[in-house]
């Protein structure tokens, strides 16, 4: 089966076609692995700084509130109990590593996943390149609304560094840039269509390749 799709340049015209390689787009989706690789993703985010203080380590509270009996009240060792205003938290959180550790073998089986479910979908486009010789936000969002990818979650993979690609790129809040060699399931799945250089496929076979 061949896998070819559409490649078309930033003014919208198509110049061709591309043959996607198979080791990567066609490659049969494992949901459970791209769960497993989300949350990875997900918890590494988390800084695990949340922290609260128990009955032990609020200030004051060393003598006891009242005397223990003939008071009409309940008994009260200190006012930093956590059933009095002000007291210590029960169980609250405390600073930790949420952190999780998946195997690069797994990691490398949800980005094909990940690549071979938007090809599935048929949300995977490719352009011949963009480049531009300083930032233009303006100009990027031109080739996006040429491409009938403006109301849509885009997340775009280019062949080789641009300060000016990325730099154009900051201030459009539905587009993500990446390199593809350094592409994720994570953000593969956020997309609504991922936007491919057709230089960058040649990088994507051979870094996800099986």
């Amino acid at each position: 089966m061949e896998l070819d799709i559409p490649v078309y340049s930033v003014n919208g015209e198509k110049k061709g076609k591309v043959n996607l390689p198979h080791s990567v787009f066609s490659f049969h989706p494992n949901k459970n692995v791209l769960y497993d690789v989300i949350r990875m993703y997900q918890a590494n985010k988390r800084q695990g700084t949340a922290s609260t203080k128990g009955r032990s380590e609020v200030r004051g509270g060393g003598r006891k509130p009242y005397r223990q009996k003939h008071t009409g009240r309940a008994r009260a060792g200190t006012i930093r109990s956590p059933i009095w205003r002000g007291g210590g938290v029960v169980f609250g959180p405390k600073p930790r590593d949420y952190s999780i550790k998946v195997p690069k073998k797994i990691r490398r089986t949800a980005i094909r996943s990940a690549f071979s479910l938007k090809r599935i979908e048929d949300s995977l486009k490719v352009i011949e390149s963009v480049n531009f010789d300083a930032p233009r936000t303006k100009r990027l969002h031109e080739i996006l609304v040429t491409l009938q990818l403006e109301d849509k979650k885009v997340f775009l993979l280019i062949d080789k560094y641009s300060k000016n690609i990325f730099l154009s790129a900051q201030n459009i809040p539905a587009l993500r840039i990446s390199l593809a060699k350094d592409a994720n399931a994570l953000d593969i799945l956020w997309a609504d269509v991922l936007l491919l250089t057709k230089e960058s496929i040649g990088i994507i076979q051979e870094v996800f390749h099986e």
